[in-house]
């Protein structure tokens, strides 16, 4: 017998689904609750079936807010419905894909694709052969509510429609081929949209139709229809990155067309097909296969760089002054952190300069620039336009060309550039400069000659009346800004830095983000040519600390942050110390220790504090003791929610990441000073259970901390090397880069510290760094870190170390050959001459490797010079002269002769 509701109970839940749709927020909290007490009978998902299929009386709003509740049921735990409701919901679902209303089909079919990805498709076997026969009903809600469904089942569960023992694509993919003529394009969108979903993956049932598929989709090029058109570009996408080979003789064609929908009316259809150019410049066909069609193409994509009329009005674009509105909640992007100094100490190659430290670019490194007021990682305050969207899309595809095409592209983007950067009207203008900045990298070299000239015109834009053009002109800047630094007198660096601050205080708060980020930008590029500057920059910085809302005010933060790692200890005087610091402490002192705002605030204070080195020192007592505070809190909460989730949060660890960064700073920056906060307070304790937590980021920043704190006041780290050198072993993984890497570097710090005692731990470490070493494609930073932790190992415990050398010798002369000459460096030769005096036999095979990378010291210290002399000359002696001088022959010329040169061999 049928199942009937009970008419009472039906009243009650009709009553309460209109009461969810109340705008008062209290009202639908009251049935919230209610709805979820409903969830404890088990007839309560038959009634919501019921309502969403057979209570045609009912408003569909109502209806099909049954069946999107019912869908969130069937989600959370579906598997616990009693069989009877599970199977009366899937037959109510199928007696229903045809309704009359648009609403309610598409509901069911969200319904019906929810249960299958249940894991439900094995145990509904009726469920696929009975939509594709309602595709061939002659009943058009049928055949669309069913297309409706499979469309939603291959987006969900298309890896198990591939894996599925019956392959129902085989079936499938030819029936749906044969809809992409249908009179409806409703339906012929459908039948498009379910075979793109089996593209990338190559699925075999396509692979077997792919010529049906071609021909069906040229068939469909010119629909009327804009989701038609729409797919059949995702198509065209998609199978260029899939089955190039399908699309190569029909290349020409192809990209004529795809030039014609990237100008589509319709945004979507236009942006789906600028994407092609993306894919497109992936492939070793692009130069040859667009070539020809330059002329047509980059006039498109500059055009299609131009703010619409909708896009002006919804960034407010006519507002120039805003500067003292504030920042509403949800204009500031969450936070997350991105530390300068957690990767530890990378040696440098010869010729480098710079710290020795690695870092993550600072805002305004970022290769695109932002519409509206975005952030370094591309969060946006108007929601609207805070997806991916034409304007950036033909601005990336611009930006990607060039560097396919390099300077054979300005023969033709010359031109446009001259027509767009001077036109009368401002947008198609700020368009240009986008333009112009988005070919810089690729086209640096061929730009060059022009830039005497260009460079003058974008300084003088940074003034332009329009908001747009002077935060678009900020960017361009910043991707041309190498080429003023590196002129000798600053005729262009000079203006550049001083209008760009001007740009730092404008009273529109897009342009103060832009010339934010595009100065620390320049920061970054020209380091200490800022120093005489000094002054300027940062009676600037710290006036806009006055001006800013809250969300520039990160921006700011970064930008000094990236100031102080550019000029370093150049900051460390008086009149900047008191200009700097009072706003940065006032900014301290007023945020809470659960605000996230405190991330960049931590970031940029572990810079300056590396930075001013003992100049910090009047203001570190109460930043450490923040910072151990803040881990102490971050390390309980984890342990009580590790012991009762149910009663307390899960920690935010970035506040433990951030915090243990800055104390890395202050150890770097204070050295020795730093000793006596160490000793009167539970930091190595901390340390010791930082270093055995489970998230990685975690564990990488406590090694450096470690590192740091070992050559700062190795005193206080000491007495726990028992207990921590084990966990340092463990976490010897290289498929963790960075945590690996840093644990190798503090490894190689205690080493030189503990000196002979290091013996102890050599066997818990030794094999795991040999394996690094020679592991095939590790990262360059950590074979480096890798071959100077093991050189440091060897100096201080030769003998431990020494019978191994033939492992590794090899692979650490090639890793070392190329860093510039330092103290990381020194130890570690030093290490290897004493691993070479214990075991001469071991680099015998290898010696060609070993006077390689002895080659490679530009001015070594005397004693260290005399061990090089001593090793080669014994060499030469054992061999014979004959011998030697066979040996020789095969090196390469300069070698042999700065060898001779330096140690007469």
């Amino acid at each position: 017998m049928d199942w009937v509701p009970d008419a009472e109970a039906l009243s009650q839940i009709l009553s309460l689904l209109r009461e969810s749709q109340s705008p008062n927020t209290g009202v639908q909290q009251t049935v919230q609750q209610k709805l979820e007490e409903l969830n404890k009978f088990t007839d309560f998902n038959k009634y919501l079936i019921f309502v969403l299929t057979k209570l045609v009386s009912e408003d569909e709003p109502t209806r099909s807010l049954s069946g999107l509740i019912l869908k969130n049921n069937v989600k959370a735990h579906f598997h616990q419905f009693p069989a009877d409701v599970a199977q009366f919901i899937k037959s109510e679902c199928l007696c229903a894909v045809g309704d009359p209303s648009p609403l309610i089909r598409a509901t069911v079919g969200i319904l019906i694709t929810t249960i299958a990805s249940k894991g439900e498709l094995s145990s509904w076997p009726e469920l696929l052969p009975k939509l594709c026969d309602m595709l061939s009903a002659t009943d058009y809600n049928i055949c669309e509510g069913a297309f409706g469904a499979l469309q939603k089942i291959c987006e969900d569960s298309a890896d198990y429609l591939e894996k599925s023992p019956g392959q129902p694509l085989d079936t499938l993919i030819p029936k749906f081929l044969q809809f992409f003529k249908h009179s409806s394009s409703k339906i012929r969108s459908h039948a498009i949209a379910c075979v793109n979903q089996f593209i990338i993956s190559k699925t075999q049932a396509l692979m077997s139709n792919i010529d049906a598929f071609l021909e069906n989709l040229f068939h469909l090029a010119m629909d009327e229809d804009p989701d038609v058109r729409k797919n059949v570009c995702r198509a065209l996408v998609m199978l260029l990155d899939a089955h190039i080979a399908s699309l190569i003789p029909h290349m020409n064609n192809i990209i004529e067309y795809m030039m014609l929908r990237t100008q589509d009316s319709d945004d979507n259809v236009a942006l789906e097909a600028c994407e092609f150019w993306l894919s497109l410049a992936e492939h070793p066909i692009c130069k040859d296969a667009l070539r020809p069609h330059l002329p047509k193409l980059l006039p498109v994509l500059v055009r299609g760089m131009k703010y619409s009329e909708i896009d002006i009005i919804l960034l407010k674009g006519d507002v120039e002054e805003n500067e003292s509105v504030p920042d509403r909640n949800e204009d500031i992007r969450p936070r997350f952190h991105k530390s300068r100094h957690t990767i530890k100490h990378e040696p440098m190659e010869n010729g480098s300069s710079g710290a020795a430290s690695a870092g993550v670019p600072a805002v305004g490194t970022e290769d695109f620039p932002q519409d509206d007021n975005e952030s370094d990682d591309g969060m946006e305050d108007d929601t609207s336009l805070s997806d991916w969207n034409l304007r950036k899309c033909s601005a990336a595809a611009l930006d990607v060309l060039a560097s396919v095409f390099r300077d054979d592209m300005l023969p033709v983007i010359l031109p446009i550039l001259k027509e767009t950067l001077f036109h009368n009207e401002w947008e198609i203008r700020e368009s240009g400069i986008l333009a112009l900045g988005a070919i810089a990298e690729g086209c640096m070299s061929g730009m060059t000659p022009h830039l005497p000239e260009l460079i003058p015109y974008l300084i003088n834009c940074l003034t332009h009346k329009k908001a747009l053009v002077r935060s678009i002109t900020c960017w361009t800047l910043s991707r041309y800004c190498h080429w003023a630094v590196v002129l000798p007198d600053h005729t262009y660096l000079k203006p550049l830095m001083y209008e760009l601050l001007k740009c730092i205080l404008d009273s529109n708060k897009r342009v103060q983000e832009a010339a934010c980020s595009a100065f620390a930008t320049l920061e970054e590029e020209a380091c200490t040519e800022l120093v005489q500057y000094l002054g300027d920059v940062l009676s600037t910085l710290v006036f806009a600390f006055k001006k800013y809302q809250a969300k520039n005010l990160l921006i700011l933060y970064d930008a000094i942050g990236t100031l102080a790692d550019s000029v370093g200890n150049y900051l460390n005087k008086e009149d900047y110390i008191q200009l700097l610091m009072p706003p940065l402490i006032q900014k301290w002192n007023l945020l809470k220790d659960e605000d996230k705002d405190l991330f960049p605030l931590l970031e940029c204070l572990s810079s300056v504090a590396t930075a001013l080195q003992t100049g910090f020192l009047p203001y570190c007592g109460p930043v450490y003791q923040r910072c151990v505070s803040l881990v102490d809190q971050t390390l309980n909460q984890t342990l009580a929610h590790g012991q009762n989730p149910d009663q307390f949060e899960a920690a935010d660890k970035d506040f433990m990441i951030v915090s243990l960064d800055l104390l890395s700073g202050l150890a770097e920056g204070l050295n020795g000073h730093i000793g006596e906060m160490v000793q009167n307070s539970n930091i190595m304790r901390l340390l010791f259970q930082a270093m055995q937590d489970s998230m990685a980021e975690v564990r990488q920043s406590s090694f450096a901390l470690l590192g740091d704190l070992t050559k700062a006041c190795f005193q206080h780290v000491a007495p726990c090397i028992p207990e921590f050198m084990p966990i340092l072993g463990q976490n010897l993984n290289p498929d963790l880069i960075s945590v690996c890497n840093n644990a190798t570097w503090a490894i190689g710090e205690i080493s030189v510290k503990l000196g002979p005692e290091m013996n102890g731990y050599v066997n818990i470490v030794l094999t795991d760094l040999i394996f690094i070493l020679n592991k095939p494609n590790t990262p360059k930073t950590l074979l480096e870190n890798t071959a100077i932790t093991i050189g440091r190992l060897g100096y201080v415990c030769p003998a431990d170390v020494a019978p191994l050398l033939q492992q590794f010798i090899r692979q650490w002369c090639i890793s070392l050959r190329n860093i510039r000459d330092n103290e990381e460096k020194d130890s570690a030769f030093r290490g290897v001459c004493n691993m070479i005096s214990v075991n001469p036999s071991g680099v015998v095979e290898d010696f060609i490797f070993f006077c390689d990378a002895i080659a490679s010291w530009v001015n070594p210290k005397p004693d260290l010079k005399e061990m090089f002399h001593r090793i080669l000359h014994c060499f030469k002696e054992q061999v014979g002269e004959e011998n030697w001088k066979r040996f020789t022959e095969q090196f390469p010329v300069p070698l042999k002769e700065r060898l001779a040169q330096q140690y007469g061999v």
